[in-house]
């Protein structure tokens, strides 16, 4: 039931003044008198929003839209600060891809900073005399951190598309480590969580544990000369500051020290892509996002075009019916994703088709609405084709109708614990992306075949899916998350209860969610899902797995009748609305 139109606004303004908002400015803020729907409210504004994965960074990147710039500008001086404020995810030598819609020219661009493989790394790089995968040297060595794309791609971002100097947009983050930051309650828990395998590398070990091998207390002040310094190169510098010089020097001599991959010269050759991003349409709307070397976009729009044939809305909002049919659309999906996706620069990837309509229509027809099929049932479609749990997400709207989703990540939370002397940053671990052994399953249980193999100077198949939807022309939700294989059904999910329910985006980003990702055939539900639901399910056949842990994290704004719309996902601690 929604709330009365008047409550809806006083509680909105509420929201405004609530922990996770921006508290500073919000007596500019005038509350519409809208009715936002039952249950969660968003943070709302008219001039500009950050919403992000961490406190300190959302409001840095608020204060560079006070200081007149745009949302990339915003967006950039957030994902350098997050290097700072949030080390498990945010970071400098990891990669990702940021999706940007320009009001200037009504137009969206997809900027690619994946990582790319060293190129000396071949694709038997991780496999034992026995032929079987090293898991240790998979995730944990050198040998796992791909070349970084984090510094290019946000640098070519700010280049291109900002309106300040690349000093005044990293000032923020430089200050917040050379000065130091509060620890926070979920800052000591992350990594208080990572603290043993952190202290298995001398100088990750000094970065970010006491004497006693423990995280900084709550409330200490926690410094970070090295990285300040390391963020003082990119300032003055740009690209070079980074790939070239004594930051890459010392990158390079730690891999030679520990038998990594990266040299000089892979350092020196690595550039940030430009892309056009993927495009479909669902129920009027058109949806934009990530491309190749990610498969969420393709498979976002696949899923969404599957679905489309089926009334959702008469089945109800989480209902078994309506799981059922997510279940069933995710695992055709995620089953053509082990067969067809890779870097498409480097192998054949039928983008067309696999997003087509026609395509989803004979899909469809492979779901038995009362029946689940077994994965052993289901193969990757038949397409002719002719001749990456703790990733981070952060989403920016200014006043000028610009706006940015970002994702991106050092794989996994801290990445490989390995930190590079002297420069305060950790490596990413992304070379664990590949299909070290294709046809058997990854870090995260997905399967991939001989496309996504190792090869120098190719970027790992990836889940991020930063996505934006646009009604009438106009940008209208933008979201994404982190977590691995979970990201493309979270962002699905966040995309059908604004879309097909009509929830506002706080309850959109609320409401339980579910995941199957074809192998292994499990359906992991997150905790409330009805019981009664959940034994409906398996009668089906569905092999229900409640999950110990959540499905996502989204980071979103909604854009609706001149009122940008915020919420931070409740589901992990930490999250923040910046707003004015």
């Amino acid at each position: 039931m929604k709330l009365p139109r008047l409550l809806s606004a006083v509680l909105a303004v509420c929201l405004i003044f609530a922990p996770g908002a921006n508290a500073r400015t919000a007596p500019a803020v005038e509350a519409p008198i809208i009715d936002f729907g039952s249950r969660f409210l968003p943070v709302v504004a008219r001039q500009g929003m950050v919403v992000g994965p961490e406190r300190l960074a959302a409001e840095i990147g608020l204060g560079i839209l006070e200081q007149g710039g745009n949302a990339v500008d915003a967006a950039v001086a957030t994902g350098f600060a997050l290097a700072v404020s949030y080390p498990r995810a945010g970071n400098l030598a990891g990669g990702g891809f940021m999706l940007v819609h320009l009001a200037e020219g009504n137009r969206q661009t997809l900027i690619d900073y994946r990582e790319t493989a060293p190129a000396s790394a071949g694709r038997d790089l991780f496999l034992n005399e026995a032929g079987e995968v090293d898991r240790e040297r998979t995730y944990f060595s050198h040998q796992a951190a791909g070349v970084p794309g984090t510094v290019a791609g946000l640098v070519l971002a700010q280049a291109r598309y900002g309106t300040l100097p690349l000093k005044q947009v990293m000032a923020p983050a430089i200050a917040l480590a050379e000065d130091g930051l509060q620890v926070s309650f979920a800052l000591n828990l992350e990594i208080n969580s990572r603290a043993e395998r952190l202290a298995l590398n001398p100088e990750a070990r000094k970065l970010f544990l006491t004497p006693e091998g423990e995280a900084p207390e709550v409330g200490a002040t926690w410094r970070q000369p090295e990285l300040a310094w390391t963020l003082r190169q990119i300032a003055e510098q740009g690209h070079k500051g980074f790939y070239q010089g004594e930051v890459a020097a010392r990158l390079v001599a730690e891999m030679e020290a520990g038998n990594g991959l990266i040299t000089a010269a892979d350092l020196a050759g690595y550039q940030a892509l430009e892309r056009e991003p993927v495009r479909g349409s669902f129920q009027g709307a058109e949806i934009v996002s990530t491309p190749p070397p990610s498969s969420g976009g393709v498979h976002i729009i696949q899923m969404l075009n599957m679905l489309e044939g089926f009334d959702l809305a008469a089945m109800g909002h989480n209902s078994a019916a309506y799981i059922h049919h997510l279940a069933e659309a995710m695992k055709l999906a995620y089953a053509d994703r082990s067969k067809y996706l890779a870097d498409s620069d480097f192998e054949p990837v039928p983008v067309a088709k696999l997003i087509g309509k026609d395509y989803a229509a004979r899909q469809r027809n492979l779901i038995d609405p009362a029946r689940a099929t077994p994965a052993t049932e289901i193969a990757p479609g038949r397409v002719l084709v002719d001749e990456s749990h703790d990733t981070t997400h952060y989403t920016v709207a200014d006043r000028f109708g610009n706006v940015v989703s970002n994702t991106y990540t050092l794989n996994f939370s801290f990445g490989s614990h390995i930190a590079v002397p002297g420069t305060g940053m950790l490596l990413n671990n992304e070379m664990a992306d590949f299909a070290a052994n294709p046809g058997q399953p990854n870090a995260y249980g997905l399967v991939e075949s001989d496309a996504n193999r190792i090869e120098g100077g190719k970027r790992p198949l990836s889940s991020m899916s930063p996505t934006m939807v646009f009604r009438d022309g106009k940008p209208w939700l933008a979201t994404g998350s982190p977590g691995g294989s979970l990201i493309i059904t979270a962002v699905l999910q966040t995309v059908l209860n604004a879309t097909v329910f009509d929830m506002n985006i706080a309850t959109a980003a609320a409401e339980a969610r579910v995941h199957h990702q074809w192998q292994p055939d499990k359906l992991v539900v997150e905790q409330g899902i009805s019981p009664d639901t959940l034994q409906l399910l398996q009668a089906m056949g569905h092999n229900v797995d409640v999950a110990p842990r959540t499905l996502g994290r989204t980071q979103s704004i909604m854009l609706e009748r001149g009122y940008l719309l915020g919420a931070t996902d409740t589901r992990r601690l930490g999250g923040h609305v910046a707003a004015y």
